[in-house]
């Protein structure tokens, strides 16, 4: 069993608690899958679902949960016997709790699906240690995180509440699961750690998977400046054995390191394409691999730069560098070069040992794994760069495939402490529920998200990897997520993947971006500073000479704004201004001056039990079934509908197999335009799609300028006669 210290927590303490036993004297099992199936009229029966939900909350929840007197007892209770953090709440006088709590609890909140409470109940709500009874519900939780957030500010805690409770902000698991609470894990969702070639930073990686990896953050590592298989060491020929052993051993560390048995740690790692041991980093996932070298937990991602693409459109053989000769010559590790720049000079260089494959089998054997597995995730290396605004270069991504941020190596003394402190990522996440947003004037959720979110990476030191909290403390770099897009379009008689839905992605992800920056504008002046490198970043470059707004207000920027006239109704329509040509020459020039207090801004993740709880469809993408079917712990299938479907619209509820990859893409890339990150973009396939198919729709996204490609998912068929067959959806 893992050692763990006092700190480390599950995220989810489900064994065996109130809200996974059934009662069988609350029927809101049977509620639910009546969801499933078609009354007489041949009409889905959500009454039925939101009958499950209002039997499981005022049944079987107010059963459960232990009672207070007031604000005050209950508050003196959860500190006294370490449920939550005192020091939380000291920072408030007694008669602003119990007014916060009052207007917490007069909010009138319900959740919008049964899946929806279940999950909160069974996932994120304090409950008692020995797991019987709850001690809090959702406006309380809220509320527990608004207060940590806001660190005694009650203007920013009231606003970081009403967000929360109006559902227009939803911050990510960790944070939403962890503030305010005595025994918890980090607010953090994830973290990336570079790995250089040398055994000393081999032992920190590993050291930082397992540190991590207990604190409830899921790890991706690059694997890319690691010589590969046969490679010299001490000038000693074929001594190497390049990076699948150590794929193993970060492997067994994310196992080891299970986070109380409450989950698998969870872990990923990246290697670049011209990697000499591209083909058996891939070969690790295949189905009938060697045990020896199979990895059956770890994701797998891959770094493709654009040469990649044009050697395989040209039919030509591709070129793989020995990174341990390419930093000798370049005096920096490989990741740090760029292979489509340097392609022919490295070819060239007698010094550097290389060695061939076919550029087109490479893309074919990519297609067949994710064919098997889903992996590897990609992330196209220059379109990535080329967009960066950060000095530096991205070299990787994270495990779901959006966090793109500039680090910095560190180095080691023989001992393992560290002779220099380089920058690594912390992942400080949040996603707008689009639709909630756009209902409230989008602009000030959107500064409150900013803030909040800020506010994470302030309260956060990962002291166990000082390269994560150099980085954390110097950037405060963030993620501001989305989520509910195909239920917004859904909703407002838009199709996705239609020309007006992509002019609405495109208008909409412009002016997040524009009052984003608004407001980490605002944070650096009010701090007194913008984020260390500012000055080197394209932010600060003179505007109509490479700045990074050139894009909204030069003489080549493309028009603002909506194109359709459905599109110019709705914004108006909830009375959002879209930011024009002025608004962005004027924020230009104040940031020119002040500077943003924030390194990278938005990143759009693939909102899961969160989009649950919000009762939203996940992410920008579009849903994968009209009714989503779950298998949750001991209550076994649960059924979730999609956000604002009703028997009315189905015709807008057309579900991603059906809608396509091309849709989806074109839709990712309106978003992408104005996201300084990256966007998590699963793609869907029908069961009747070859590998050609698959590499179509990667050339097409690269062309599109996409900059990561995540999950690839192949719909299976239901077969007659089960359960599934002839019901609202089938399931994936």
């Amino acid at each position: 069993m893992s050692d763990f210290t006092d700190t480390q927590l599950p995220l989810d303490n489900t064994s065996d608690t109130a809200a996974e036993q059934y009662d069988p004297a609350h029927d809101y099992h049977a509620l639910n899958a009546m969801l499933n199936l078609y009354d007489a009229d041949g009409r889905i029966q959500f009454d039925k679902d939101k009958a499950a939900e209002r039997e499981y909350v005022t049944g079987h929840v107010a059963a459960n949960i232990k009672g207070f007197a007031s604000t005050a007892e209950r508050l003196h209770y959860l500190v006294d016997h370490q449920y939550y953090e005192g020091h939380v709440f000291e920072r408030y006088s007694p008669e602003f709790l119990d007014g916060f709590y009052a207007h917490a609890e007069s909010a009138g909140f319900e959740f919008g699906t049964f899946l929806g409470a279940f999950k909160f109940y069974t996932s994120y709500a304090l409950k008692s240690f020995d797991g019987k009874q709850y001690l809090e519900d959702f406006p309380q939780r809220c509320a527990a995180v608004a207060l940590e957030l806001a660190a005694g500010d009650e203007h920013d805690a009231t606003r970081y509440l009403d967000e929360m409770l109006t559902g227009r902000f939803q911050p990510a698991t960790p944070t939403f699961l962890n503030l305010g609470k005595a025994q918890r894990g980090e607010p953090v969702s994830c973290f990336l750690v570079r790995i250089e070639d040398n055994m000393e930073s081999i032992s920190r990686g590993i050291n930082a998977a397992l540190q991590l990896s207990k604190r409830g953050g899921g790890v991706a590592l690059l694997l890319s400046n690691l010589r590969e298989l046969g490679a010299p060491i001490k000038h000693i020929e074929n001594q190497s054995s390049g990076v699948v052993p150590v794929m193993k051993l970060l492997e067994d560390s994310f196992s080891y390191a299970n986070q109380l048995g409450a989950r698998q740690g969870a872990g990923a790692v990246y290697l670049n394409a011209h990697h000499p041991d591209i083909m058996r980093f891939l070969d690790t996932k295949r189905e009938n691999a060697d045990e020896k070298i199979r990895i059956k937990s770890l994701a797998l991602g891959v770094v493709i730069p654009d040469i990649t693409f044009e050697l395989a459109k040209k039919k030509a053989p591709m070129a793989l560098f020995s990174p341990y000769d390419v930093e000798r010559v370049y005096g920096k590790p490989f990741a740090d070069i760029s292979v489509t720049e340097h392609y022919d000079e490295m070819v060239a260089d007698e010094r550097i040992k290389k060695t061939y494959i076919d550029a087109r089998k490479f893309f074919t054997t990519i297609a067949e794994l994710q064919f098997e597995s889903g992996y590897p995730y990609i992330v196209f290396e220059d379109t990535v760069n080329r967009a960066n605004p950060i000095e530096g270069r991205v070299t990787m991504s994270n495990l779901c495939s959006e966090i793109l941020q500039v680090q910095e190596p560190s180095a080691y003394n023989e001992d393992l402490t560290y002779a220099h402190v380089g920058r690594d990522i912390s992942c400080n996440l949040g996603s707008l529920n689009i639709a909630k947003a756009m209902d409230g004037g989008l602009a000030g959720t959107v500064e409150t998200a900013i803030r909040a979110l800020t506010a994470v990476a302030e309260h956060t030191s990962i002291d166990a990897v000082p390269s994560i909290r150099r980085a954390n403390e110097e950037g405060h770099a963030i993620g501001l997520g989305q989520m509910n897009l195909h239920g917004f379009l859904a909703r407002e008689g838009l199709m996705y993947g239609s020309d007006e839905a992509i002019d609405f992605t495109d208008a909409y992800f412009m002016t997040v971006a524009y009052h984003a920056y608004r407001a980490s504008h605002a944070l650096a002046v009010e701090r007194g500073r913008a984020f260390v490198g500012f000055d080197r970043s394209d932010y600060a470059k003179p505007a109509g000479a490479g700045n990074y707004f050139d894009k909204y207000v030069g003489d080549d920027a493309e028009p603002l704004g909506p194109r359709t006239a459905r599109v110019a109704e709705l914004f108006a329509h909830y009375g959002v201004h879209v930011p024009t040509v002025d608004d962005w020459k004027a924020l230009q020039a104040d940031i020119l001056r002040d500077g943003i207090y924030n390194q990278n801004l938005q990143a759009v993740p693939p909102t899961g039990s969160i989009s649950y709880i919000n009762h939203s469809t996940s992410s920008i993408h579009p849903i994968a079934s009209k009714i989503e079917i779950r298998k949750e712990g001991k209550i076994g299938r649960v059924y979730y509908p999609a956000a604002y479907m009703t028997n009315d619209n189905l015709e807008y509820y057309k579900d991603a197999y059906e809608i396509g990859w091309k849709a989806i893409v074109d839709t990712y890339a309106a978003a992408t335009k104005h996201v300084d990150q990256g966007l998590s973009l699963t793609l869907f396939f029908p069961d009747t799609a070859t590998t050609r198919d698959l590499n179509k729709a990667q050339i097409y996204a690269w062309r599109k300028g996409i900059k990561t490609l995540y999950y690839i998912r192949i719909r299976q068929q239901a077969l007659e006669g089960t359960e599934v067959a002839g019901c609202v959806s089938c399931m994936l």
